[in-house]
C-alpha cells in the first residue's frame, strides 16, 4: 500500500448498536479494501481492571484500555504492517481466544466507546462517526447481548448499567458526541445512515 489508509472512527454507548451497523459497512466492502480493528481486543488483563465499592470489576472506564498499544497498532497499520492480537473474550469460559490479524487496507475502521476520548486515537482519524440511541432501548440490547455473549445475568446486568455503563456514558462519550463528524440514530433503524457512509467510504477505496 503506498498511499496512507483513511481512518474512521465509530464511537456510542454500550449497546447503541455499533456492532450491528459495522457489520452493515464492512459487508460493503472487500476484506482487502477494509479493515476492522476494535477496541474490544484491547482490554487489560482481569487482574488490573479497577473493582468498585461493592468488589465488582468495573470494565467500563477509559484506564480498562491499553490505548497506548490500540494507539500503536492503528499507527503501524497505516505504516503498511500486519498487526496480531490476541482475542479478548470478556472472561467468558466458553470462549477460546484467537490470535487476531489486522492487515493494512485503504479504510481502516477504528470501533470502541472510548476512542474518541483518547487524543491518540481520535488525533488519527479523519472521520468520526457516532451511533446514538435511547438509554431504554440501549438497555434492552445490553440485556440480550450480555446473557448471550458473555454470561451475565440480569442482576449483573442492570447492576453494571446503573452504577458503570450509564455514569461512563455521561462522563466519557456523550460529550465527544460534539466531535462527530456525523451522527447516526439508531432507534428503529440506521439503514439510511449507513448507506450515506457507505457512499462515502466507496470513493476511498
Amino acid at each position: 500500500m503506498t498511499t496512507k489508509p483513511f481512518i474512521v472512527g465509530i464511537t456510542g454507548g454500550s449497546a447503541s448498536g455499533k456492532t450491528s451497523f459495522l457489520k452493515g459497512v464492512l459487508n460493503a466492502f472487500t476484506d482487502d479494501q477494509i479493515c476492522l480493528i476494535s477496541q474490544d481486543n484491547y482490554y487489560r488483563s482481569r487482574a488490573d481492571i479497577p473493582v468498585d465499592d461493592q468488589g465488582v470489576h468495573n470494565f467500563d472506564l477509559p484506564e480498562t484500555i491499553d490505548h497506548h498499544l490500540y494507539a500503536q497498532h492503528i499507527e503501524k497499520l497505516g505504516e503498511g504492517q500486519v498487526i496480531t492480537q490476541i482475542e479478548y473474550t470478556f472472561n467468558n469460559p466458553a470462549v477460546v481466544p484467537r490470535l487476531l490479524e489486522f492487515k493494512p487496507a485503504p479504510i481502516i475502521i477504528v470501533e470502541g466507546i472510548f476512542v474518541f476520548y483518547f487524543r491518540e486515537l481520535a488525533d488519527q482519524m479523519d472521520l468520526k462517526i457516532f451511533i446514538d440511541a435511547k438509554n431504554s432501548i440501549k438497555l434492552e440490547r445490553r440485556v440480550k447481548r450480555d446473557a448471550e455473549e458473555r454470561g451475565y445475568d440480569l442482576d449483573d446486568v442492570m447492576y453494571r448499567w446503573k452504577y458503570h455503563v450509564k455514569p461512563t456514558y455521561r462522563q466519557f462519550i456523550k460529550p465527544y458526541r460534539a466531535e462527530a463528524d456525523i451522527v447516526i440514530p439508531n432507534n428503529q433503524h440506521y439503514q439510511k445512515g449507513l448507506d450515506v457512509v457507505i457512499s462515502f467510504l466507496k470513493t476511498k477505496v
